[in-house]
């Protein structure tokens, strides 16, 4: 068989080994890692070389011509790292010396390593330069099979006369021909290749979109479920809250026309003793209607971040002395016990806002107060201890009622603007439902939170937890307020 022929045998043996690698990468390899992929790249190229060789032109007992540098020249436009084509040259050379160990296998040897230093040098040129991908192929042929047949005509064991003149004329048009087919037949390959990916791409992309799609959908649904839901509430409350208005206002009128259609000349009402009474409920009614009014004008500067907070120094004494004074005479009404215990050892006072804090906690006592018929309501103050399981210095201000309880499902509801526990609730009791709602969030500006302990029928603590020292204010809103989410409110 002629050179031709032989060639052409190694052609197609290449292409052969192409395709079967193709395979083999498609259904074997896919899940294995980048740096083993990248190792049986470079065998596969040096097997590629070792191919050609062993079904190459057997000129004599040692010389074998063939296209073992085929696989260098497709390698060094498909790696980017030269030392790989370096690599791979040696390979080659060195698989040479499995067909036999003589002057034409070393020949091979040296033949090839050149060449690998030559293709890294190519690889380096062609990543830099700006001519085109075909130009930068047709010149990398052209220069290693120049080099290849100098080298053989140098260091190979045939007279140099004869394989210049003899051989050269057949080989070095053959291994240019096929080395140029062989390429091309792999850039229309790695063509298809490219084009399939490009379309698993744009179908996995079309995949994530349609599922990120889905997702957004799915968001999109339950914020508008959130949104029936707070629309919901809001209704609700906007029915309390007329409710509540309501009454105070038509109480307010209906005892001021009483009191106007019995006014006598002297400022009395026919002489019957009931009308300083009328006076007393009128006020009553007025004081409760203006606390539903700002309690909504509170909740509204909260919300749009325009409540300030003053730090001063507080008195905690005098913040237990007009608290006491403030609920004394409800606690006598309501024949429930009230007291205020104040911890050994507490600072006179406090770096904080002192109309926030009485606010605060003014709302918490009337909660208590509301929702307790009998037993007692106890306000203590104190510093974190073990049981609080909190760390650095808070001062805490517990609010701990005997009355109806709460559940512990219902706990973060309550704490939410125009939602109630129980809708019933607000129709037996009264109020609105916006002072724990506000009084979470005076905590928050404060710097500290508030947590809630309660069982069904044994009644209900609220804490108030405020920082002792500034730096812990800062921190409070994100690291406490992370970590004890499921148990602060």
């Amino acid at each position: 068989m002629g050179f031709g022929k032989m060639f052409i045998l190694n052609l197609g043996l290449l292409i052969t080994v192409a395709y079967l690698a193709n395979v083999i990468y498609k259904y074997a390899f896919t899940k294995v890692s980048f740096k083993i992929n990248y190792i049986l790249s470079l065998a596969l190229f040096i097997f590629a070389g070792w191919v050609c060789m062993k079904f190459g032109f057997q000129l004599n007992d040692d010389v074998i011509f063939d296209l073992r540098i085929v696989p260098l020249i497709i390698a060094s436009g498909v790696y980017l790292q030269p030392f790989a084509l370096m690599i791979i040259g040696i390979g080659i050379g060195l698989a040479r010396l499995t067909l036999g160990w003589n002057d034409a296998a070393m020949a091979g040897l040296i033949n090839l390593s050149i060449l690998g230093i030559v293709c890294a040098a190519l690889n380096i040129w062609m990543r830099r330069s700006n001519y085109g991908l075909i130009s930068k192929g047709a010149i990398t042929i052209v220069i290693v099979n120049i080099i290849n047949t100098l080298n053989i005509s140098i260091f190979g064991v045939l007279p140099m006369k004869k394989y210049l003149l003899e051989i050269v004329p057949i080989t070095f048009p053959l291994t240019m021909g096929l080395s140029v087919i062989f390429a091309l037949i792999l850039w229309d390959f790695q063509i298809e290749r490219r084009q399939t990916l490009e379309l698993k791409y744009a179908n996995e992309l079309l995949r994530k979109q349609t599922e990120e799609l889905r997702t957004a959908k799915i968001i999109l649904e339950e914020r508008a479920g959130q949104l029936a839901l707070a629309s919901q509430y809001k209704s609700e409350f906007l029915a309390n809250m007329s409710h509540e208005l309501r009454t105070p206002l038509n109480s307010i009128i209906n005892l001021a026309q009483i009191i106007s259609e019995n006014e006598g000349g002297d400022g009395t009402t026919n002489g019957e003793e009931d009308t300083p009474n009328y006076g007393t409920i009128i006020y009553k009614s007025g004081q409760d209607l203006l606390k539903l009014i700002n309690d909504i004008l509170d909740l509204s500067k909260v919300e749009a971040g325009r409540l300030e907070v003053v730090e001063e120094d507080v008195a905690i004494a005098e913040i237990a002395e007009l608290l006491e004074m403030h609920f004394e005479h409800m606690a006598s009404q309501k024949g429930v016990a009230f007291e205020i215990r104040i911890e050994e050892g507490l600072p006179c006072t406090i770096l904080s806002d002192a109309q926030r804090i009485g606010q605060i906690l003014r709302n918490l006592l009337s909660n208590a107060f509301k929702f307790t018929q009998n037993g007692q309501v106890k306000l203590e103050i104190r510093k974190t201890g073990i049981d609080d399981m909190m760390e650095g210095e808070w001062i805490v201000f517990a609010v701990t009622d005997t009355g109806i309880g709460i559940p512990e499902n219902k706990y973060e509801a309550i704490f939410e603007a125009f939602r109630q526990a129980d809708g019933s609730i607000s129709r037996k009791y009264g109020g609105t439902g916006l002072g724990l709602s506000i009084s979470r969030d005076l905590a928050r500006l404060l710097g500290g939170f508030i947590r809630l302990k309660s069982k069904i029928g044994l009644g209900s603590t609220f804490s108030l937890y405020l920082p002792l020292t500034s730096d812990m204010k800062e921190n409070v809103a994100g690291e406490v307020g992370l970590k004890q989410k499921d148990k602060l409110l």
